[in-house]
């Protein structure tokens, strides 16, 4: 029997007698399971649409995480894919309140406004210009250079002329983690409009191959040789910016191939008990909420988180140990509305011989945040940045709403930092009117160290005959519900007047014994004939 009948009627025994024949001869005549890769199941995985893989490839491949996409990667259901796309551009939406996403709107518009100008044989989202426009959005500032020609190098270049390719520079004064003051230089060495990112400042350089041309200053003086720009040798010392040296180019440009950082979106989702309890080393802190009236529908209010040093792990930077803790809170209103969202890093140092007693000292973060008479949470989430240990706290709040016909007040702050706020305060955290206030949010005061009180009173008349309010203030400090002191408001230093007072005063403790305090500031409206009494209190200790 032929080679060619062979296999001809074992093709038909096949189709006759079923896989078991198959089977049979996919084993030696030992029976054990053949080496053969072909003779193995395959396993057949479910193409993904052509949809999904245009947006994880295309669409996003700039900005989306490494983990995003491999979690991307991981998803079963078309069902699944949505939801993440969703939940990708929430997480990067500046302002969840509103039906748009500001920045999803704003990233297609990079993308189409990318195609249009920096296409050049491939579509422009591809090119190096396109890809930094479309990640990190338009520069602050662009040099442009269309046709090159010639050119007078900078001192920090080198100086002296030469003839260059086309190029521009694109300046960002700040980027994300890349750095401040960043400078990206796109060259065109072939004339045909695409732009490549240069790795240094010679790549523009038309003459670098011409011996003898475009000579920098130094090389025309014999200090350096031509050569050493190919060569990267000790010749090439032109540089008089930190900024243009070969390692930090290099730095900025890998720093500018990662995505776009999302800030704290991890802390976003535990503020949003996405991801369950925490039970890593929880990292304990304090929070409480203030109230401060601007005008009748908006009042300020105020968010302070106060953690313990010795609750966070120091490690050297730079010479120094410093320690690092990141905050998210997210305040959603009654309704499910989310109101507001703040976020920020609070970083602590100490040289060597202070870090014990930087560890017995307190790091407190504040934000500031105009909301209308409600009811509220606030979800506050604190994290580590060297050990990764988290705390949350939730907490619902009223804000309260300011009659502007009854006297009223904020809450009272008793504070570890209370002075006058100056010039270099503005903008800054802590202020509230014209004072900066640090609340202390354990309530405990070393002996000798002054307890601030600062307090606002709304809507107290003034005595047109002495100019002064016309309220009663008194202060009353209890110690074992016993009063120790009562002293009346001398109105000395106000900083305020009319419909807003502003009470701000020190306590001194160098001759209070130690044990724990009560503070009662009563007010008395002397001109509304219901003789309107408000009164406010607050605890504080005193150690040794």
């Amino acid at each position: 029997m032929s080679k060619v009948k062979s296999v001809r009627n074992l093709a038909i025994i096949a189709s006759l007698i079923g896989v078991g024949v198959i089977n049979g001869l996919a084993q030696d005549p030992k029976g054990e399971p053949s080496e053969d890769i072909s003779d193995k199941a395959r396993t057949v995985k479910k193409e993904i649409k052509e949809v999904y893989k245009k947006w994880i490839n295309n669409d996003v491949a700039y900005i989306i995480t490494k983990d995003e996409k491999k979690a991307f990667n991981q998803l079963k259901t078309d069902e699944e894919r949505e939801n993440f796309i969703e939940n990708f551009w929430r997480r990067r939406d500046p302002n969840p309140d509103t039906e748009e996403n500001e920045y999803r709107e704003e990233y297609y518009e990079r993308i189409a406004y990318a195609n249009e100008h920096y296409a050049s044989g491939i579509p422009g989202w591809k090119t190096d210009r396109g890809r930094t426009y479309i990640a990190w959005g338009k520069p602050d500032s662009v040099e442009s250079h269309p046709s090159g020609g010639s050119y007078d190098r900078p001192s920090y270049e080198g100086g002296g002329s030469t003839t260059t390719y086309p190029f521009e520079v694109w300046f960002y004064r700040h980027l994300d983690g890349v750095g401040d003051g960043i400078e990206i230089e796109f060259v065109d060495p072939t004339g045909t409009g695409e732009y490549r990112i240069a790795r240094n400042a010679f790549e523009k350089d038309a003459l670098a191959m011409v011996p003898g041309a475009g000579l920098t200053t130094a090389e025309m003086l014999g200090l350096s040789d031509k050569g050493d720009r190919l060569s990267g040798g000790s010749g090439n010392n032109y540089y008089g910016r930190a900024q243009d040296q070969p390692f930090e180019r290099l730095r900025v440009i890998t720093d500018l191939q990662r995505p776009p950082q999302v800030k704290f979106s991890d802390l976003q989702a535990l503020a949003g008990g996405d991801s369950g309890t925490i039970d890593n080393n929880p990292l304990n802190f304090d929070m409480r909420v203030d109230f401060f009236r601007q005008s009748e529908d908006r009042i300020i209010t105020t968010f302070t988180v106060q953690t313990e040093n010795k609750e966070l792990v120091f490690e050297n930077v730079g010479g120094l140990p410093t320690a690092k803790m990141n905050v998210f809170g997210r305040i959603t209103a009654v309704s499910g509305k989310r109101s507001g969202i703040f976020e920020d890093s609070v970083t602590t140092n100490a040289t060597g011989e202070e870090l014990a007693e930087a560890k017995d000292r307190k790091s407190v973060y504040q934000s500031a945040v105009a909301l209308t008479p409600g009811t509220y949470k606030v979800d506050v989430v604190v994290r580590d940045v060297v050990s990764g240990n988290k705390g949350i706290v939730s907490k619902g709040f009223t804000v309260p709403k300011f009659d502007e016909k009854k006297l009223a007040t904020s809450t009272l702050v008793l504070a570890s930092t209370l002075r006058s706020a100056d010039e270099k305060d503005i903008g800054g955290r802590f202020i509230i009117g014209n004072a900066k206030v640090i609340p202390n949010l354990s309530g405990i005061y070393k002996k000798g160290q002054q307890v601030g009180v600062y307090l606002q009173v709304y809507n107290a008349e003034i005595d047109q005959t002495t100019l002064r309010p016309a309220v009663d203030v008194e202060y009353i400090l209890m110690k074992g519900g016993k009063e120790v002191l009562r002293q009346p408001e001398n109105w000395d230093g106000l900083s305020d007047s009319g419909q807003r007072l502003t009470l701000a005063r020190l306590l001194p403790t160098d001759q209070m014994p130690l044990g724990n305090y009560e503070l009662k500031i009563r007010i008395k409206d002397r001109v509304r004939t219901d003789g309107q009494v408000i009164e406010q209190s607050g605890s504080f200790t005193i150690t040794q």
